[in-house]
């Protein structure tokens, strides 16, 4: 809580009606008196941050999405210097991913200037079945998202374990011919993770067992990033 009174009890009522809410509801969850509780909805209403549904429940408006949308992403906004200060490190492409249901997108990166690299362009689609980055988007989830993909993926449950255990993801030649990557998670203020970076490049600049070498640079940038 802030100590703002107001203020805080406003935010309370606006996560109470994520799912929709009624003013029992209201007053159910948020442990506010009823007329406080319908004061504030109703001006949190006029704000168009929560509006009434047909059935007259109060859910998120408009507002807040307008306020989402021309908000920076605080992410991605932190991991441009990252990811360039990574490359210098390591010497290697690096890439910073996000999940969409069973894919992966690549929403930032930084390239080598010259030499063999693993050019991974922004915007790229890559598939969840695959890579270290892959391997990190999943290797948190809850087994009922994991089972249903794992008998198309290269790596098994055992190497989800491993990645777990160890706090970092390898592959050697499991997304592309030729290309071997080292992965650590992104988490936000709860743990959970919400995004992977990586360094990639060819097999053989970073050998059979990249994460020997680059494990901990990785790692140490992913939790730079946590928090944001």
């Amino acid at each position: 809580m802030s100590g703002v009174g107001v203020l805080d009890k406003a935010v309370v009522i606006l996560a109470a009606c994520v799912d929709g809410a009624s003013l029992a509801e209201l007053v159910d969850r948020t442990k506010l008196p009823r007329a406080t509780a319908h004061r504030l909805a109703q001006a949190l209403e006029i704000h168009r941050m929560l509006v009434r549904d047909t059935q007259g429940r109060w859910r998120p408006g408009p507002r807040l999405g307008e306020l989402a949308n021309a908000a920076p992403d605080v992410l991605l906004t932190a991991a441009e210097p990252l990811l360039s200060a990574l490359r210098d490190a390591t010497g290697e492409s690096t890439q910073l991913y996000l999940r969409r249901a069973d894919e992966r997108i690549c929403v930032a990166a930084a390239e080598r200037a010259s030499g063999l690299r693993d050019t991974v362009p922004v915007g790229s689609v890559l598939p969840m079945t695959a890579g270290s980055a892959a391997q990190i988007l999943l290797a948190w989830e809850p087994p009922e998202a994991v089972m249903p993909l794992l008998p198309r993926c290269k790596f098994t449950g055992r190497t989800l374990a491993e990645v777990r255990r160890r706090g970092w993801a390898q592959s050697v030649a499991e997304r592309e011919a030729g290309v071997a990557s080292v992965s650590a998670p992104i988490r936000d203020r709860t743990g959970r993770v919400i995004a992977a970076i990586s360094i990639s490049g060819p097999i053989e600049r970073l050998g059979r067992r990249p994460g020997d070498r680059h494990a901990m640079a990785v790692v140490r940038a992913g939790q730079r990033l946590s928090g944001l």
